[in-house]
């Protein structure tokens, strides 16, 4: 709640409030989303190599709460907000601007260590060798995000309406003052906390040690089958209670990190230390065909938003709906579509394919993504819809309303909730399942950075675009009067993008090669938890 009701309104915050046209609010809400969902990679590598995720949330948290209370006072004094003389508004001072950003991006620091960390702590209260809790566990992040979504549906609905109607002051005190008490219910369950045990130093030291020892052995043969790699003997695995993570054939360059070179003082990596290399770079290539994906939602707390400001906000005789309350639609049709995917959706695909999860992980954010294009399609239609009325009743003011419902609008948000269901909840999912054991912290920080660089790629976007079409006497596709721009022409290039985008996620889904790893023992017999490397109907790998 304390998120989405800062990022849902901040554009229109900018604009009327610090006065700030609408590339320049665009961009500021993108760099600030952005930071906040990249920071994790930060909190994600303190958790998983000095404090575990506990304290780093317990230390994080309290940074988000200084920040929230330091945005409020800034909204709330009136010396911290430009003034306005009969109409005419000042510009924000250096100090009001710095004041209210450092409040933004103490925030944003907050937000580094408690967004990889609370959702990991939560999966880890599961024991993977109970089948029970185990079989729990794949319903976890579903449920994880649906409750994440009613913060959010409280933000879109209430608090915007309260921003805007009753002062921003109120409207981020509410947050704040809700954060302070989940943070209490939090810790009320300190004493019946799992903790995971940390078993190595430093996690993310084999992402540097095996691809120096892969090119310090180059010039080595690899032998004729990957059973002659170096790997310790099962029962050590058994014994430190760490898991053995099994050759796959992919990135084979590295293999060569494992080969046993006798001339050498230095012993070589384990093939588990090698695959756990090669799972973060599939993951990596699962993340580069994220970022359109992501750029496209950032499009909901900002041009969604300011589409929104020109058409008819009206709802009966005198209430006007604020134009960022129809995010709440996005997290209405989330929550709505999260029970149905879960109580009814997997279990009839689960008779269907055999697999607990109803449908593989890259097939959900298939599907994901392909929803996500419809609803870029729908924006692209109803803006040239948008346009057209605009034309007919030859409106050119900024602030002239276009006579056309602002619930034109609610097809697009809605699908941007159901495809949230399958690509958001499952590449959390993805993420953290595929990670080595030990990094799942930092595994988790693909899905928030995702995020963020695809908040930083919007930013670069709209930049560019308006400075190319802008340039000279051009007419600018975003300019800060959208009822004399070409809004549509920018939905229409994100569409095409998307479109190519999908392609280069279906090729990189028929190239990875999920996680195979020992979980269990019994009477020194072990058992693993495999996945068959065949292609489904969807092109993409089961």
């Amino acid at each position: 709640m304390a998120f989405y009701g800062i990022a849902s309104n901040l554009v229109n915050y900018l604009t009327t409030q610090l006065h700030e046209d609408t590339v320049s609010s665009v961009r500021n809400v993108n760099n600030w989303s952005g930071s906040v969902w990249i920071t994790p990679i930060i909190g994600a590598y303190i958790a998983d190599t000095y404090l575990g995720r506990f304290w780093t949330f317990t230390v994080s948290s309290l940074i988000y709460v200084v920040g929230m209370i330091l945005l409020t006072t800034t909204v709330s004094m009136k010396s911290l907000r430009p003034t306005c003389t009969d109409g005419i508004c000042n510009k924000a001072s250096t100090l009001q601007i710095v004041f209210f950003y450092t409040s933004l991006y103490t925030i944003a620091i907050g937000a580094g260590g408690t967004k990889p960390n609370i959702s990991t702590f939560g999966a880890d209260q599961f024991d993977d060798f109970n089948p029970q809790e185990k079989e729990l566990k794949v319903s976890f992040f579903n449920w994880w995000m649906f409750s994440s979504f009613l913060g959010a549906l409280v933000a879109t609905l209430a608090l915007v309406y309260i921003q805007e109607n009753m002062g921003w002051g109120l409207g981020y005190g509410i947050p704040t003052v809700g954060l302070l008490f989940s943070l209490f219910v939090f810790y009320l369950g300190t004493p019946i906390y799992r903790h995971k045990v940390k078993k190595t130093k430093s996690p993310a030291r084999d992402l540097i040690q095996v691809p120096i020892t892969a090119f310090r052995n180059r010039k080595l043969q690899l032998p004729n089958h990957p059973s002659q790699l170096h790997e310790h003997e099962p029962q050590q695995y058994i014994n430190s209670g760490k898991r053995q993570v099994h050759y796959t054939p992919i990135f084979r360059f590295l293999d060569k990190a494992a080969v046993k070179d006798g001339n050498s003082s230095k012993p070589p990596c384990t093939v588990t230390q090698v695959e756990g290399t090669k799972l973060v770079l599939g993951m990596l290539l699962i993340w580069l065909v994220t970022l359109i994906p992501s750029t496209i939602w950032a499009q909901v707390n900002t041009l969604f938003v300011k589409q929104g400001n020109t058409m008819d906000r009206s709802l009966g005789s005198s209430f006007q709906i604020p134009a960022a309350s129809l995010g709440s639609f996005v997290t209405f049709s989330m929550l709505l579509s999260v029970p149905m995917y879960d109580r009814y959706f997997v279990p009839f695909m689960r008779r269907k394919t055999g697999n607990p999860r109803g449908i593989t992980l890259l097939q959900r954010l298939g599907i994901g993504f392909v929803i996500q294009i419809a609803a870029i399609a729908i924006a692209y239609a109803v803006e040239v819809r948008r346009m057209r009325v605009i034309r007919v009743h030859h409106i050119m003011g900024p602030k002239e309303t276009v006579p056309m419902s602002i619930f034109c609008l609610l097809p697009q948000y809605v699908l941007l909730g159901i495809a949230d269901v399958f690509n958001a909840i499952g590449l959390l999912e993805f993420f953290y399942d595929q990670s080595p054991e030990d990094m799942q912290s930092l595994g988790t920080t693909f899905f928030t950075s995702g995020i963020g660089v695809g908040n930083f790629l919007n930013s670069f976007l709209v930049t560019v675009v308006d400075k190319i079409t802008g340039g000279g006497n051009g007419k600018s596709w975003i300019g800060d009067n959208l009822n004399d721009s070409h809004l549509d022409y920018y939905y229409g290039f994100l569409l095409v993008i998307s479109i190519l985008n999908l392609g280069a996620f279906l090729w990189a889904s028929s190239k990875y090669v999920y996680k195979r790893e020992t979980i269990e023992f019994n009477e020194g017999c072990i058992e693993l938890e495999s996945k068959a490397l065949e292609i489904s109907p969807l092109g993409l790998q089961v």
